[in-house]
């Protein structure tokens, strides 16, 4: 479980946010490998890659509440809700309630969708606008495309991973128990 200290951060869309210490450092080294990124490889200019540091940090930050948000959308629809957001390094993860007792899988399946479902949304609409900034090109066009990825990349196809901390981990755990469920309900309608 979750070792790092937490402070309350707000309330978003219903959810209570916490983040530790190891959000901020990981806000901070996205802002500088990007800066980095852009101004010793594509040889920006240091205002607008100290700019672009920031931005990519905070939109990465955005694509994860997003990716929550997708989650949280998905418990909602089950009946049984997330209560938050935690922040821990680059990464969120999802709260439920301590007293919500024991689920049926397709529950706990159906809610670990959510994010990557949200996310896989948000990739094709910002690769969709990097495109279309492509003839603008500079940093609308690096923005839209690093949100791109960061959504393709990490929060939809990383997210579907099953790397013991990931929703892929989560599906992978209640798929069998879903399928066994399943399979037990078909044979019972046959009996009858």
């Amino acid at each position: 479980m979750l070792k790092e200290p937490t402070a309350k951060m707000g309330r978003v869309a219903g959810l209570q946010i916490r983040a530790g210490l190891s959000a901020a450092a990981a806000m901070l080294a996205i802002a500088g490998g990007v800066f980095l990124l852009l101004r010793k490889l594509l040889k920006w200019q240091p205002g607008t890659a100290v700019a672009g540091g920031i931005m990519a940090s905070a939109i990465h930050f955005l694509s994860e509440f997003w990716h929550q948000y997708g989650h949280a959308r998905a418990a909602q629809e089950t009946g049984f809700p997330m209560s938050g957001v935690t922040l821990v390094g680059p990464v969120g993860l999802s709260v439920y309630p301590k007293n919500e007792g024991l689920l049926p899988a397709e529950t706990h399946i159906q809610r670990a969708l959510g994010g990557p479902l949200f996310s896989l949304i948000l990739a094709l609409g910002t690769g969709t606008l990097s495109l279309l900034l492509r003839p603008i090109g500079g940093l609308p066009l690096f923005l839209t495309f690093f949100a791109f990825l960061d959504n393709a990349l990490v929060f939809t196809v990383g997210a579907l991973l099953p790397l013991g901390f990931t929703d892929g981990s989560t599906l992978l755990a209640w798929w069998d128990q879903a399928g066994t469920a399943l399979i037990g309900r078909r044979r019972s309608l046959r009996l009858r």
